[in-house]
């Protein structure tokens, strides 16, 4: 059902864009979308194709002809549970601004502290040459980008089972300036990669990967259960799916002394340092809380 405009009535023909400013604010409110000024302000400079600044710059100013049409439109895809991120199609993540849309998982904020933790692990390690590194489930390619922006001196192999996904992550990457650093591969997990049984392949594996459980994904808000792609959520029955396959082949693809670093979802870091400590080629796992106090990180030195 769409949500009515009622511009003649409330403002007359001639509104200024502080007016639709205002009422589109009530209108979001009154839908209950968090944030409702916010939200109004990035979509009308979206609209109007104006910066957030410009667009108070122009408060004052009357529209032009088809203006609040154009701003309905995205107002009604709001209101509908659509992602702001979606509908503006970019998303900040490290300070880099990403194109993102349905083909990928918006980045979150907590995805920074993977990076933080491996970027510290580049830092205090030795290398004789340059790190090779791969992440597995890559989506729009935030980790792989901010790791890359980060460090002049690596080599990323950023993987996606999603062809669609690496294709918008190779056009963020050349975005960032970072196309150079990174080989973007279409497949499974390892599946593009020939087994090494002695001195493995990178220095680094890291991912972010799905890790709800399936029957919690009905229960999350419409914007994500509605919108953001199934692939990137469902973690299995458990959640732990792709931890178990991640961790049972990870050895054979990190060298000796190699660190691999999983994000996860709250209460999992004791069941995945479970998985890591059952393999016996890792020395113990560490668990990283985010700001919000969850163990959000573990990561763990091969033997």
């Amino acid at each position: 059902m769409g949500v009515a405009f009622p511009y003649q009535r409330t403002y007359g023909l001639d509104m200024t864009v502080l007016e639709l400013l205002n009422w589109s604010t009530h209108c979001l409110e009154k839908n209950q979308i968090e944030n409702s000024r916010l939200n109004a302000e990035l979509l009308l400079a979206r609209s109007l194709d104006l910066s957030r600044e410009g667009l108070y710059m122009n408060l004052r100013g009357p529209l032009q002809k088809g203006d609040k049409e154009a701003f309905e439109r995205l107002i009604q895809r709001r209101i509908s549970g659509e992602p702001l991120q979606y509908i503006l199609e970019h998303q900040e993540f490290w300070s880099i601004d990403l194109k993102v849309d349905p083909r990928v998982l918006i980045p979150r904020p907590e995805t920074e502290l993977l990076v933080e933790q491996s970027l510290r692990i580049l830092s205090e390690s030795p290398f004789k040459r340059k790190p090779f590194i791969l992440e597995i489930g890559t989506g729009s390619g935030a980790i792989a980008i901010a790791m890359a922006k980060e460090r002049k001196d690596v080599f990323l192999v950023a993987t996606d089972l999603s062809r669609e996904a690496i294709l918008l992550a190779k056009e963020n990457a050349r975005s960032a300036g970072v196309q150079s650093q990174i080989e973007f591969v279409s497949g499974d997990l390892f599946e593009p990669f020939c087994v090494s049984k002695k001195q493995g392949l990178f220095d680094l594996i890291l991912s972010n990967p799905p890790y709800l459980h399936r029957h919690e994904i009905q229960t999350l808000a419409k914007e994500v259960k509605d919108y953001e792609p199934m692939i990137a959520l469902d973690g299995g029955e458990d959640g732990l799916e792709f931890y178990r396959r991640i961790i049972s082949r990870v050895p054979f693809y990190l060298r000796p002394g190699g660190w691999l670093l999983l994000e996860v979802g709250q209460g999992q870091n004791p069941r995945v340092t479970e998985l890591m400590e059952e393999t016996g080629y890792f020395f113990h796992p560490e668990s990283v809380p985010d700001l919000a106090g969850i163990e959000r990180v573990v990561k763990a030195q091969k033997k």
